[in-house]
């Protein structure tokens, strides 16, 4: 039986040139991601992105796109039942002017969150691995960058 790939909408979300990752942890691993999370059926890109900035970050606020500047493919590599495909749709926003000092995350799965400057993302274990990606890209870019993670 197929399983339908799970689309997830996420933000690029600049503040000072700094990047915006929310922190996840699961047994014996941490790992960061750029906010966002799935969409649900009926609800725009744009709609989800902004409900999952204020469950994982607290942004309410009425923060302009761009975008997307990202579409990225990502295939279990494990063949089984349940493996995984998800396509991470990326936009990219302007926090600047903006206050992060009381974002907070309504979200079980987020841990924390961190303002990175970019060269500190190399070592960062990245979900979906876009680092290469994010070092290239600033924001007014109209690159979209298509890749397949995971992939055999």
């Amino acid at each position: 039986m197929a399983i339908e790939p799970r689309i997830r909408v996420s933000a690029a979300l600049r503040w000072r040139d700094r990047l915006l990752l929310c922190r996840h942890e699961k047994p014996g691993k941490e790992y960061w991601l750029l906010p966002g999370g799935g969409v649900k059926s009926g609800e725009s890109l744009v709609d989800a992105l902004r409900r999952e900035l204020l469950e994982e970050v607290g942004i309410d606020e009425n923060i302009p796109f761009e975008g997307p500047i990202a579409i990225v493919d990502s295939i279990d590599p494990v063949k089984s039942f349940a493996a995984r495909h998800v396509v991470h749709i990326i936009f990219a926003g302007d926090l600047n002017g903006h206050s992060l000092e009381e974002a907070t995350s309504q979200d079980a799965a987020v841990r924390g969150h961190r303002l990175f400057p970019p060269d500190d993302l190399e070592g960062v274990v990245l979900h979906p691995p876009i680092q290469r990606f994010l070092a290239r890209w600033r924001p007014g870019d109209p690159v979209v960058y298509l890749g397949a993670l995971w992939a055999p």
